[in-house]
């Protein structure tokens, strides 16, 4: 795909921003869910896409920036294909979350809150997945793995790394 298309389907999305922004226009808390579909439309909401949301809605910048900050829902940068997230609460941590984590980093060559370059895997640590019976958890998109040791992680990886 040349720059140009790939150009003409950014306006296209922007396009689609401003009729959300549009329906929304003058709602108590519009700004949420104007977020919340910038993030469908563009995979995350990167600072350009900040930028013509503030434009649009007549709100600053940082206003802008820091909800999408605050919320843990929003991404400023784009997600790999499959999201790996390991619990770092109490019951997982207790039982060896970090040294889990800190497998994933090595294999993947990532730390906490980075993509690969390839754009296949993003890593990070999260709070409680609520499956404190399946300590230490991970999960990687939909899928839960528990019980995990930092041996079971290139086995893991492997068939994600095929598909």
């Amino acid at each position: 795909m040349s720059e140009h298309c790939e150009n003409c389907e950014h306006q296209d999305k922007l396009l689609k921003l401003r009729d959300i922004i549009e329906q929304k226009r003058g709602e108590q808390g519009a700004l949420m869910p104007v977020l919340q579909g910038a993030q469908e439309l563009f995979g995350c909401v990167p600072m350009d896409v900040q930028k013509f949301i503030a434009q649009e809605m007549h709100v600053t910048l940082s206003e802008v920036y820091g909800v999408a900050t605050f919320y843990s829902q929003f991404a400023l940068e784009p997600k790999g294909k499959y999201v790996i997230s390991v619990c770092m609460g109490t019951a997982c941590y207790v039982k060896g979350s970090q040294a889990v984590l800190d497998k994933l980093g090595e294999v993947l060559g990532l730390k906490s809150g980075e993509t690969s370059a390839d754009g296949k895997f993003t890593l990070s640590a999260t709070r409680c997945l609520g499956a404190c019976g399946l300590a230490p958890v991970m999960t990687i998109n939909e899928d839960v793995h528990g019980r995990l040791t930092p041996e079971a992680i290139p086995g893991i990886l492997a068939t994600y790394q095929e598909g």
